[in-house]
């Protein structure tokens, strides 16, 4: 079973987000099993739903209880996805979000740190409140703190140690310091291609395209960006193709918080 869900998660890494629930859901294990496998899935559809559009809300609606501080922080990412996307009716707050939603969310992420089991859920954790701050409350000097804390611990895992060099990258682009942005990003793509995770190292070639442009090479900015409009084409990642395909137009992909 352990097999199963770790081949899943390389399969969702690389794009496969389909083919890794269709693994999930085929496999035949002991109903005690079944929790973890649901666990998994849910898991899978959450990178699906912020590449691809589609809902992860049914796959986690179906984990149990049992599945404890995992599930929490899925949910945590999922509610987080929703307020980021949530339609105009709803934009109350710094970026038009909903205050409330984001206080609660907020004090949700505060628990997961403080109920963490070990050094690598305490950076998820941190990860999670330095989008929040980033994102929903527009506090970008509080955010880093939150990212640096999350590097400090991420020991082996290069995901979350990509996801962190990414996000300070991106402060220290919108503080003008291009060489500092421009080597934590090209690091955050050497760590998501070594994890196998193709849409997010897709994500990060975007960044480094934008990058090209804010230093004067439109040239090369063109060219990265092409190549990544390709790929996220190719594998169905509609949202990034659909802002690496307006950044081609001529927009900025990094006026906007949550550059994907």
């Amino acid at each position: 079973m352990d097999e199963v869900v770790a081949a899943a998660r390389e399969l969702a890494n690389a794009g496969r987000w389909e083919r890794a629930l269709a693994l999930l859901d085929a496999a035949v294990v002991d109903p005690p099993e079944r929790a973890a496998l649901d666990l998994a899935a849910a898991e899978v559809a959450l990178a699906g739903e912020w590449f691809a559009g589609s809902d992860a809300g049914e796959r986690l609606a179906a984990c149990g209880p049992e599945s404890g501080w995992r599930l929490d922080f899925l949910r945590v990412q999922y509610d987080y996805f929703q307020l980021l996307h949530a339609e105009d009716e709803l934009r109350l707050g710094p970026w038009g979000k909903d205050p409330a939603a984001i206080a609660d969310l907020g004090r949700r992420a505060v628990a997961l740190r403080e109920r963490a089991d070990d050094d690598n859920q305490r950076g998820w954790a941190e990860m999670c409140l330095g989008w929040i701050a980033d994102n929903l409350r527009a506090e970008r000097q509080v955010a880093p703190a939150h990212y640096e804390a999350a590097l400090a611990v991420a020991g082996r895992d290069g995901l979350l140690a990509r996801e962190a060099l990414r996000h300070l990258g991106d402060h220290d682009y919108d503080d003008g310091d291009f060489d500092g942005a421009r080597h934590r990003w090209e690091r955050a793509t050497e760590l998501g291609a070594a994890a196998g995770a193709v849409p997010g190292t897709l994500s990060q070639q975007f960044l480094l395209a934008a990058l090209h442009r804010r230093t004067g090479d439109e040239a090369g900015a063109q060219a990265l960006a092409t190549e990544v409009a390709r790929w996220s084409a190719a594998i169905g990642a509609t949202r990034l193709h659909a802002r690496v395909t307006a950044f081609l137009a001529g927009a900025d992909p990094l006026a906007e918080p949550e550059h994907d």
